[in-house]
């Protein structure tokens, strides 16, 4: 058994660089993406445009770098004593093991009275139900126009216009020209949208500018702006400043883009991606069809073997219809010996219960005049009694009363008249006599 002072010794022993790396990725792998508010201090600009400093609070401090692809997009100049707050990846300098931020974005801490204003502007409409997902409408997948509201001059143009182009040339354009920026740039921007919903010219509207700081990008966060994106019949994007910028047009848009080349990238499809979503399904249409052509191949190929030809089969059916024909004629021979022999002995017993037909004859005969003589005899008693029955039905008719010369008197409704009270002076009457009728009416009538 080996001891537990033995273990540490089968660890892997690992060089610092190898350590460093396992930190950075546990650390990159581990803590996402994060903002963090702090106060810079030991501000460092390098000749490569980097920037190095340290965010500090009252109880610690961190070592921040913000490379200068990044530090570009601030429009502002940080400087320590500064309070900030910064989008940041936690992760490690492996060459000298130092914990530290990598600074994706930055922004100041607390605007003033711009910002303020900005929140409760943004309350308010949200309250209302200005920024209501449910309301926001699709954009069209394919337009036939896209229409740009910005400044003729404006640098965004020229990224839109080139991303336009690069994505979908055949997509028809139309400008609306306006100020972006400086006094009444917002009404002239509301103006601007107003008539392109008029004009309805247009599948999708994108509203773009460069970046800038808060009060360069204000005409975006006024109120009647905001209220012109909602009152659009038209589907808008909104693509202003960079993409840490936020304005109150953002939140009122039917889509949000972080910058202007990304807001033609929305209302934009790719034409190099349908070409490969058309490659891939071509791709796709082709196996799909060889696979079958050859899942039919091999049924025919199946089919072709179980197919047999008509002279084959019918020898086999011949050969079957003979075997079966031997397999009939012996057991019909085993089958013939023992009935033959059972009919015999059954012919032996018939003829030994062969009725005498002779002697039957004879007693048929006589059955058949016992039977006539019957017959007559009752017919002659059932003849003698019908006569007396008709002799008693006579004597009982009212007909044989008749006959003896009475009559019956009736009235004219048919009624049999009984009593003389029945009949008063001058009614008519009917007389029924043994042979025929004859009519009358009273004259007089007796008690």
């Amino acid at each position: 058994m080996p001891t537990s002072a033995a273990a540490p010794s089968q660890l892997p022993v690992l060089t610092v660089g190898e350590l460093n790396r396992r930190v950075r990725e546990l650390l990159e792998r581990s803590v996402p993406l994060l903002w963090v508010s702090g106060e810079i201090c030991n501000f460092t600009r390098a000749s490569s445009g980097h920037w190095y400093f340290s965010l500090k609070d009252a109880s610690s401090q961190v070592r921040c770098v913000m490379f200068r692809q990044k530090g570009q997009y601030i429009d502002w100049h940080p400087r320590d004593g500064m309070h900030v707050e910064v989008r940041a990846v936690v992760t490690l300098y492996e060459p000298r093991g130092d914990y530290q931020l990598t600074i994706d974005t930055m922004r100041q801490a607390g605007l003033g009275v711009l910002y303020e204003k900005f929140v409760r502007l943004k309350a308010a409409l949200a309250h209302e139900g200005l920024f209501a997902e449910a309301r926001k409408r699709p954009l069209p997948p394919f337009p036939r126009r896209i229409g740009i509201v910005t400044s003729i001059a404006a640098a965004a143009l020229h990224d839109v216009l080139t991303t336009l182009k690069r994505r979908m040339p055949g997509i028809a354009v139309i400008v609306y020209p306006t100020p972006v920026q400086g006094e009444g740039a917002a009404a002239r921007i509301v103006a601007a949208i107003r008539r392109a919903a008029e004009r309805n010219e247009c599948d999708v509207l994108i509203l773009c500018r460069g970046g800038g700081s808060i009060e360069d990008l204000w005409q975006f966060n006024e109120e009647i702006l905001a209220r012109a994106i909602y009152a659009c019949p038209i589907p808008v994007v909104v693509g202003v400043g960079h993409e840490t910028d936020f304005t109150i047009a953002d939140f009122v848009a039917d889509r949000r883009a972080p910058t202007p080349t990304g807001a033609a990238e929305l209302a934009s499809p790719n034409r190099l991606d349908l070409l490969h979503r058309l490659e891939r399904l071509s791709g796709r249409l082709n196996r799909e069809f060889n696979g079958m052509l050859e899942r039919r191949m091999q049924k025919l190929d199946h089919l072709g073997r179980r197919l047999v030809h008509p002279g084959e089969r019918i020898a086999r059916r011949r050969e079957k219809l003979a075997a079966l024909r031997e397999r009939i004629r012996t057991a019909l021979s085993a089958r013939h010996e023992p009935l033959a022999w059972r009919l015999q002995s059954l012919q032996a017993q018939l003829c030994a219960a062969r009725p005498d037909i002779g002697l039957l004859h004879e007693r048929q005969l006589a059955y058949r005049d016992r039977l006539k003589r019957a017959a007559r005899h009752y017919f002659a008693t059932r003849t003698n009694k019908l006569a007396a029955l008709e002799a008693q039905l006579a004597q009982l008719s009212p007909r044989g009363v008749l006959a003896r010369g009475y009559s019956i008197v009736s009235m004219a409704d048919g009624s049999v008249v009984r009593d003389s009270g029945q009949l008063h002076s001058g009614d008519p009457v009917t007389l029924q006599f043994a042979h025929g009728n004859a009519t009358g009416r009273i004259t007089g009538k007796q008690p």
